[in-house]
């Protein structure tokens, strides 16, 4: 089994929320004993940024760098955390792929809410959100070395972009079963959303009708033993909301699935 370090993001668009507990449930589900791993939570310095979300994404992008004797196995309570796994990972030039109910291909000019969660793919890509992207150090990923699947729910204009843009669109995730993955490493992002959420429940924004957890763990250890996966971030639940336990669940079943085939 190769090395692995857990690493907790406990933070909700660059704030500490008190009762946002999900980091805490995996983290005390044992799940990095079982899987002979580390478990290190981010220390952020506040007062190195006037952005909040940068100041989280650089204390991740430090975490990461400084285990690299190990995969890592990041757990965070958003999507924006990606600009900072990236950046830990940046030196190994990885490709992507994006597990997701949601495009997250937003940018300030699309979104019809403002959400930043909805926007950190586009950000990733170069499209929109700079200054995140500048806070991190973080330069943009090719679209040709980015796949997402799923992305059942889109805005309207978010669609539309995705469609025009160059990354590989798999709508169904059981695609990833026989699809082509990059020769290059990969940085492997799932927001658990993805998974329907009858099976993974517990979640802020639930998209109904999407992948069994089955056939997403199957995904997961497809592209785990076929190709050179150098990092994995969860995004998680919201733990205030009814069903954490069962999303708790699901999402160390994913883990094991990914662990097993290292």
């Amino acid at each position: 089994m190769a090395k692995f370090v857990c690493i907790g993001v406990p933070y909700w668009i660059g704030e500490r929320i008190e009762d946002r507990t999900e980091v805490a449930s995996v983290q005390m589900s044992g799940i990095a004993e079982e899987i002979g791993a580390a478990w290190v939570n981010i220390a952020p310095d506040f007062g190195a940024h006037p952005d909040p979300v940068v100041c989280v994404n650089r204390a991740l992008a430090a975490t990461v760098a400084a285990h690299r004797d190990g995969i890592p196995i990041i757990f965070a309570s958003d999507c924006v955390s990606a600009l900072g796994a990236l950046k830990g990972l940046e030196s190994l030039k990885p490709a992507v792929l994006w597990y997701d109910a949601h495009g997250d291909f937003n940018t300030p000019a699309t979104t019809p809410s403002g959400f930043l969660g909805g926007m950190p793919l586009a950000a990733l890509v170069g499209r929109g959100n700079e200054h995140l992207m500048a806070g991190v150090g973080l330069a943009p990923t090719d679209e040709r070395d980015v796949i997402v699947t799923d992305a059942r729910d889109l805005d309207p204009e978010e669609g539309v972009m995705l469609r025009q843009s160059r990354l590989t669109h798999l709508p169904d995730v059981s695609d990833l079963l026989t699809a082509p993955l990059p020769d290059k490493p990969l940085y492997v992002h799932l927001d658990t959303d993805v998974v329907d959420c009858a099976e993974m429940p517990a979640m802020n924004y639930p998209a109904p009708g999407g992948p069994s957890l089955a056939q997403v763990a199957a995904t997961l250890a497809r592209v785990t033993r076929e190709a050179q996966v150098v990092g994995l971030l969860f995004s998680l639940w919201n733990d205030t909301l009814a069903g954490a336990h069962e999303a708790l669940e699901g999402t160390l079943r994913l883990v094991r699935a990914f662990a097993d085939e290292r």
